[in-house]
């Protein structure tokens, strides 16, 4: 239904990662869902309108990884860069579920919806920042 292949780009060095559709999927069918019960409709509209400018995303939002930065591109035009030598730490949230990928820069935190492979795109965070990544928490043994 989707291809799970890494798109290379030979003009600029680098691995897209293809569009999931998971995420905005579910939310959007969420939201719908919402209509059968005895509320007022709003919460179903906003709901699956988030959904909705989530599916938008997930078809024009692209992430790229090159050897020295994350590129963020929007119909094929550079929105952001993103050096990984200004990356302080970076972690994968709820990973079974289509989750956030959260990652921290020497200015900022950002927080963004993984609207791609997430097997993929944690792949290619060990690769170019692997010892970034922030590990769980080891349970004490008791």
């Amino acid at each position: 239904m989707f291809s799970n292949s890494v798109n290379q780009n030979s003009s600029q060095s680098g691995v897209v990662l293809p569009p999931m559709h998971r995420l905005p999927l579910v939310i959007t069918a969420l939201g719908l869902s919402l209509l059968i019960l005895p509320i007022s409709p709003w919460p179903s509209f906003l709901i699956s309108g988030f959904g909705l400018f989530l599916l938008l995303q997930s078809f024009t939002l692209r992430l790229k990884f090159t050897s020295e930065e994350l590129v963020v591109l929007q119909l094929g035009r550079e929105l952001r860069r993103f050096p990984f030598k200004k990356w302080i730490s970076w972690r994968i949230l709820l990973p079974k579920l289509p989750g956030l990928l959260y990652f921290r820069e020497e200015a900022s935190p950002h927080l963004l919806p993984i609207l791609f492979d997430t097997k993929m795109l944690e792949e290619q965070l060990k690769l170019h920042v692997g010892k970034l990544q922030i590990q769980e928490e080891l349970k004490e043994k008791d």
